[in-house]
């Protein structure tokens, strides 16, 4: 991925950033930054699933919620379909497709895709999951 190159598309991508306001952010969200050459991934597409509940173990299909794609500043601030409605104590995945990203970049990877897993302890709260993403490697940390 290219950086913007003259101060108009800087200020685009700025200003992209930071249209979504507290109130209007989605649930979720999600960044994706590619620390193999340390700047955001865009073009990623991303979906949100939720897992049925109790049902976690390793035969365990989680129902898709939504689809988004990374902006240029790697991020999904809005997902398709309805507003999302999270439920106290659900499971919840993120799964990140992320091959194509890398051979548009030119870049190898040993992931076809990454999923992220994680719990809605309380409706209330924002979950931010950021991927810090490399083609042999990758980690994440719950966000703000």
């Amino acid at each position: 991925m290219s950086q913007p190159s003259s101060a108009s598309q800087r200020l685009e991508t700025i200003t992209a950033h930071m249209a979504t306001t507290p109130a209007e952010k989605p649930p979720v969200t999600c960044h994706v930054l590619d620390t193999t050459i340390g700047r955001p991934a865009s073009d990623i597409k991303c979906t949100l699933l939720q897992f049925p509940e109790g049902k976690l173990g390793i035969e365990a299909t989680a129902d898709e919620l939504a689809t988004g794609t990374t902006n240029q500043d790697g991020r999904v601030t809005s997902w398709s379909g309805e507003k999302l409605k999270l439920q106290d104590g659900a499971v919840y995945k993120i799964r990140f497709e992320v091959e194509e990203y890398f051979k548009r970049s030119g870049q190898e990877t040993f992931f076809p895709f990454v999923e992220i897993t994680f719990r809605v302890r309380s409706t209330q709260e924002h979950y931010h999951v950021p991927l810090l993403l490399a083609g042999w490697s990758y980690s994440t940390y719950r966000g703000s």
